[in-house]
């Protein structure tokens, strides 16, 4: 592989690597790795093993751990580093840094010290996801994980009920099922929907469908690798208010009147502050 080899300037270089091809990587960032005075990396093996594929050589030069487990002190000697005149190059195990992935500390630190912040583009699994959906792409929110209990989820998937974009979101392979069925159960069954897993990788997989459909496929599938979820937008629908005080009533059976209002209101597509009063006048009530 052809690169180039010549001295950078002193600062931070954020580059996006490969999530699954290695060939996916381009050519600035190859000229960067082999001309970083040191290189930080989420997992050194992985930042090594790709600087071997494509034949960049260390000649010497460190390659040091930098991840979310990395604690302020790791922080202060690469700005320090930065500071003494040194490039620094920063890649996560795959994809663009920072997206949900670590470096925003380090990029914030360096920027607080008055130095350089560069970024070398390149894979994205967000935008692969988006571009081989055939979910609308002109406006989408990337959601990132969910949260792991399932009261919070579906608290947090119903806030996005109305958001008039497609949604993104990651999920591990463990639970994934389960957020599916959340998705449908608080968005509705008759979602657009897909899944991606392992894209670029030798068994990439895209399931598309409708939320119900898309659910009831990975209910009790064994499922392995990386995973995008995708969610086509969709507007407000009439609701009766027999059916917002049926869905308060069960909702409130184990959650505040406030994490009720908010589940409901964006399950069923309606103003939080319409069925937070509703909720409060069943409190009352009982």
């Amino acid at each position: 592989m052809n690169f180039i080899t010549k001295p950078l300037s002193a600062g931070l270089y954020f580059v996006a690597t490969p999530i699954g091809a290695a060939r996916d990587i381009t050519l600035r960032a190859l000229d960067i790795l082999a001309s970083a005075d040191l290189i930080a990396a989420e997992d050194t093996r992985t930042a090594r093993k790709l600087m071997e594929i494509h034949g960049v050589p260390l000649n010497g030069r460190k390659v040091v751990a930098f991840h979310d487990h990395s604690g302020e002190g790791a922080t202060n000697r690469l700005v320090l580093d930065i500071a003494a005149g040194k490039s620094v190059a920063y890649v996560s195990e795959a994809g663009t840094p920072l997206v949900a992935d670590p470096g925003y500390e380090l990029g914030r630190a360096v920027i607080a010290a008055g130095l350089p912040v560069t970024s070398a583009p390149g894979p994205s699994a967000i935008l692969a996801a988006l571009t081989s959906s055939g979910l609308a792409t002109d406006r989408f929110a990337f959601v990132g994980f969910l949260p792991a209990s399932k009261q919070q989820r579906e608290t947090e998937i119903a806030m996005l009920r109305d958001v008039p974009f497609t949604l993104v979101f990651y999920e591990s392979p463990k639970r994934v099922g389960e957020m599916l069925a959340n998705l449908r159960d608080v968005l509705g069954e008759g979602r657009e929907a897909v899944v991606c897993r392992e894209l670029t990788k030798k068994f990439e997989e895209i399931t598309r469908g409708t939320l119900g459909d898309v659910a009831a496929e990975f209910a009790e599938r064994n499922v392995k690798g990386e995973l995008v979820v995708l969610v086509g937008r969709q507007g407000a629908t009439d609701v009766a208010e027999t059916d917002v005080t049926e869905a308060l009533h069960e909702a409130m059976k184990t959650m505040r009147v406030k994490d009720a209002a908010t589940l409901v209101a964006g399950a069923m597509g309606l103003p939080r502050r319409q069925v937070y009063q509703i909720a409060l006048n069943l409190k009352d009530e009982t």
